[in-house]
């Protein structure tokens, strides 16, 4: 499955449950933890460790992208 399929698939069981989402590019995401839309990687995963009082940066890596998702959505509300 192709990753436009996976998302159109989310988006479709969100409307059909009327569930509100957010989409952030991902300088928007850069943008909401480090104050920086061009920031590299290895400065989101440390803000997202700082943010969320961990002692390491999490991995693997997708799970810190994933955080960091989470985090600007909350951050916007």
């Amino acid at each position: 499955i192709q990753v436009a399929q996976a998302r159109g698939v989310v988006m479709l069981v969100l409307a059909q449950h009327q569930l509100p989402y957010m989409e952030f590019t991902p300088a928007q995401v850069k943008q909401a933890l480090t104050g920086y839309g061009n920031a590299d990687k290895y400065a989101v995963q440390q803000a997202v460790a700082q943010e969320l009082g961990l002692d390491n940066i999490p991995r693997p890596d997708d799970a810190a992208d994933g955080l960091a998702i989470a985090l600007a959505a909350w951050f916007q509300k």
